[in-house]
């Protein structure tokens, strides 16, 4: 990848109503000269750097907490990445883990935005068996 292009991905956190097909669609719209491939978690971006840049702005200015980006390593449809090509995908694992942590990224954003302490959610605990049959039960 040059210096003049940029390969980004944008993700879409996970309780967001914001499509990869709507996102895809919407930077199309904007008439950049950028290519945007839709993906199982949004969408890659690529293009001229400072064009890339522009579209991510916009994105941004539109939705705020529901997409996220990061400069990807290599090009869209890499063969070397590429699945349709076979390629490998060994950074997928990490992308995984930074797509599932969005949620508590987005709320903490929101939180701080508002002036509103945060606090990390406690896990909750598993529901007994007996309870969870009481529970059953009871609406028969």
């Amino acid at each position: 990848m040059s210096e003049e292009r940029e390969t980004r991905i944008f993700m879409i956190t996970p309780n967001s109503m914001l499509t990869p097909d709507q996102l895809v669609r919407e930077i199309h719209a904007m008439g950049k000269e950028v290519t945007a491939k839709e993906t199982c978690y949004g969408t890659l971006v690529e293009g001229p750097k400072a064009l890339v840049r522009e579209v991510l702005a916009i994105v941004r200015g539109k939705y705020p907490y529901d997409v996220y980006s990061k400069v990807r390593a290599y090009p869209a449809g890499d063969p070397r990445r590429c699945r349709a090509q076979h390629g490998t995908r060994p950074g997928f694992a990490q992308l995984e883990a930074e797509w599932e942590a969005l949620p508590m990224i987005q709320r903490g954003l929101q939180s701080c935005e508002r002036e509103e302490a945060f606090e990390i959610p406690k896990e909750r605990e598993q529901l007994p068996v007996e309870e969870f049959k009481k529970i059953c039960e009871a609406g028969r």
